[in-house]
């Protein structure tokens, strides 16, 4: 039998956090999570669209236990802030789903100065994970789910030296640069849990082709390029719901028999019930591991030290 969101296990008493929370994948996971009794932090940025967000789950599970934080993945104090205004309140984190993004957007930076979807899907969710990493070794068994893309495959390079395209900006290569780097945070931070012998694990998610408002954002926005509007109608058309969409990154989030270092997507690539695939591409792909911590904690100034951090 596919796996579904009804295989997920009674979560009650444990603390999810979802970026992204308010719209498309982040919303389902949400929902499905706090349907499953877990107490979900919804956080995420646009207020008004986060408030219908919340009465949307509410409408569909009253009982759901519920806190919006706001949180900006493309500003680094909204980051900070936002992880202390959840370890203020909770001792611990169970899981983490960085979830949020954005993609093929005209060259534009964030308020720190990020090549945008390198600060927004990976930049952000770097620090976002470091802040919160005391909680999340506090908890008996944490998870930290990184959501990827098949457009990984179609990466170059991150060059050290212009990690924010300032040179040769392409909007649907620096989309997929930073999806390839969502990868190699997830794959080097569950290197970095087992050698320091915590009981965390770190799992990938992509959700194939999956019908959110990314492809419609990107061409609202013009940097989808000429072929654009065929993406999005394609998408549309074929695509499957943010519903079947948000599955691998769910059964990534909580299937028990899921393990660290694990990559969960549609059987089919694009399509098909969620399961585990296989991580391809391993070539140099230490060196590219190293290189993103290199550069993430340069670019940060946030280190991401799990050994430092579950030292008593």
């Amino acid at each position: 039998m596919a796996w579904t969101e009804r295989d997920i296990p009674d979560l009650s008493g444990r603390t999810a956090v979802v970026t992204g929370a308010n719209g498309g994948l982040g919303l389902q996971t949400a929902l499905a999570l706090a349907g499953a009794g877990a107490h979900v932090v919804m956080a995420a940025r646009d207020p008004e669209k986060t408030a219908a967000a919340e009465a949307r789950i509410r409408l569909t599970h009253a009982s759901a236990s519920l806190q919006v934080v706001p949180l900006d993945l493309a500003d680094l104090s909204s980051v900070a802030a936002a992880a202390r205004e959840v370890l203020d309140r909770h001792e611990r984190v169970d899981l983490l789903v960085d979830n949020a993004g954005v993609m093929a957007v005209p060259q534009r930076t964030t308020a720190d100065g990020f090549e945008l979807q390198l600060g927004v899907n990976h930049l952000g969710h770097w620090a976002l994970t470091a802040h919160l990493l005391p909680a999340l070794l506090r908890a008996p068994a944490a998870r930290v789910v990184t959501v990827t893309s098949t457009a990984r495959h179609r990466a170059r390079r991150l060059d050290p030296a212009d990690p924010h395209m300032r040179q040769g900006y392409g909007p649907w290569a620096a989309y997929a640069r930073s999806k390839a780097a969502n990868l190699h945070f997830g794959l080097g931070l569950q290197q970095r849990f087992s050698a320091a012998g915590v009981a965390a694990s770190s799992l990938l998610a992509h959700p194939g082709l999956s019908n959110t408002d990314l492809q419609a954002r990107a061409v609202r926005e013009g940097g989808a390029g000429r072929l654009g509007p065929v993406f999005e109608l394609v998408t549309a058309r074929s695509g499957t719901s943010p519903f079947e969409g948000a599955r691998p990154q769910l059964r990534a989030a909580t299937d028990p028999r899921a393990r660290g270092g694990e990559l969960y997507a549609p059987r089919y690539g694009s399509h098909g019930p969620a399961v585990r695939r296989p991580v391809l591409r391993r070539l140099h792909l230490q060196e590219r591991i190293d290189v993103l911590w290199q550069v993430s904690e340069r670019e940060t100034g946030t280190p991401l030290d799990v050994a430092a951090a579950a030292t008593p």
